[in-house]
Order: C-alpha cells, then structure tokens, then sequence
C-alpha cells in the first residue's frame, strides 16, 4: 500500500529559514575577511607621508593591525573598519581628511597644534575592489543537505 501527505512535498520552513540564516551569515563574514584583507594590504610599510588620495603609511602598524570585522546580527550585516582607537579620530580623519590636534614634546612641553589632514582612503577603496568578488560568495551558498 503507498500512501502520501501532502505536507511531505512542502519545504520544512525551520529548516530553510536556518539553512539561509547560516549561508548569509557566512558569506558575510567572508565578505568582511576580504574587505579586511583588502584595506590591511592598501596601506603600505614606508617612512614619510602618503600623497593626497592614496592610503596613508603605516610608521608603527596599529592601524593596520586594528582593522577588524564583525557580523552584526541586530542589523543582519558586516562592518569592517579600524577599532580600538580610544579617544582619537585618526582613522576616520585619514579616511576622509579634515582637523586633526596634533600634540609633540617641544622643550619638554607637550605642545598641541591644529592642522588640516588631506584625505587618504584606505576603507572606501578595499569595498570598491572587493565589490565585483562579493555576488559570488553568495552562489551555491544554500544547497541541499546544509
């Protein structure tokens, strides 16, 4: 004897709805790691100060080091970016220039100053190169059996 329901053809939608949950989490943390990648390897080891536009030297390392990336689940997204740069605006005055104080020992006092920060990107331009890679982490993300 065969028998058949019909709730047997439908999709199991906790199934589905967790196996699209897990794919897009996924691929957007892949999609962070290559941001990431991208904008670490932008920003070059080298003396001085970069040219206008392009993204600035790393002296030390820390902003190369403190790009991070985090899947945010409150918004179903990625963000990629420098992080744990307490009190300083550094990161986002390089990325689109403006004031920044600058404070130097002088004599033994600590002297500030203003001064105007040309733009230097290093987080816009990693997005826009990764952007083309980014459709294709999606394909075949969601497959039978996941």
């Amino acid at each position: 004897m065969i028998t058949m329901r019909i709730k047997d053809l439908f999709f199991d939608r906790a199934a589905v709805i967790g196996a699209v949950d897990a794919a897009k989490r996924k691929a957007l943390s892949k999609a962070g790691a290559f941001i990431r990648t991208a904008a670490r390897t932008s920003i070059r080891k080298r003396k001085g100060s970069a040219p206008a536009g392009s993204p600035p030297y790393s002296h030390e390392g820390s902003l190369r080091r403190l790009i991070l990336f985090g899947y945010d689940r409150s918004s179903d997204s990625v963000v990629v970016g420098p992080a744990g740069f307490k009190r300083s605006t550094a990161p986002n005055v390089l990325e689109y220039g403006g004031p920044a104080t600058v404070t130097r020992r002088r004599l033994g006092r600590r002297e500030k100053r203003t001064v105007k920060i040309a733009a230097r990107p290093y987080m816009g331009p990693a997005l826009e190169r990764e952007r083309p890679k980014l459709p294709l982490l999606w394909r075949n993300s969601i497959r039978r059996g996941n």
